[in-house]
């Protein structure tokens, strides 16, 4: 959905301990209320009074319920990319599916808190110029290091590593994405089990 950018940002920036408790209260309270009742139900009238707030206040933070989702939506990415960043800094010397598994379970873990959230984030979240921005941003350090990887990596027999690069980490996005999500589930380690063996088969195929 089209949104003025001004209305998804925040209104106040905490720089309170109790103003930043305050505002992880709502960020939470969203998050229940958002899974359980869906985005359309998930008014911010719900999400104060699970706050235990009032509503007043809680504008005091955000504008609407879309600045509320947009801000889950980075806190969301900012844990892909902390676990994805630790599992980078493993050794370069473990075998291919070590890596790939790495990889694979980083990004699922970071989706199994609460699918149904997940799917409102996926479904509704609005299109803010600073979030495509920071998501095209994060994509492309993602394929950089896959390149990297691919490239020096002796078990690797691809031979454009380009586009390799990119297939891996848009295969496990939208997989991952589409899956965990999806109203009838596949079972995450199971799910990941076949995802590591793709990628495997795929990167080290003669």
């Amino acid at each position: 959905m089209a949104s003025d950018p001004h209305s998804l940002r925040a209104r106040k920036q905490p720089r309170q301990a109790r103003a930043e408790l305050t505002r992880q209260r709502i960020l939470a309270a969203a998050a229940h209320v958002f899974a359980e009742y869906g985005y359309a139900a998930g008014t911010t009238n719900r999400i104060a009074e699970r706050a235990r707030i009032s509503i007043g206040s809680l504008y005091q933070y955000y504008p609407n319920k879309d600045a509320i989702l947009l801000e889950l939506v980075n806190r969301h990415l900012d844990a892909g990319a902390v676990a994805l960043r630790e599992r980078q800094d493993g050794d370069p010397s473990d075998s291919l599916e070590a890596i790939m598994r790495g990889f694979v379970r980083a990004v699922i873990d970071n989706h199994l808190d609460d699918p149904k959230l997940l799917q409102v984030m996926m479904e509704q979240t609005p299109h803010a110029p600073e979030l495509t921005e920071r998501m095209a941003r994060h994509e492309w350090e993602r394929v950089a290091y896959t390149r990297e990887l691919l490239a020096s990596h002796p078990e690797v027999r691809v031979t454009d590593i380009e586009v390799a690069a990119h297939l891996v980490v848009s295969a496990v996005d939208m997989v991952v994405h589409r899956l965990v999500a999806a109203p009838l589930s596949v079972d995450a380690r199971r799910l990941e089990d076949e995802l590591v063996a793709m990628l495997t088969r795929y990167l080290t195929a003669a």
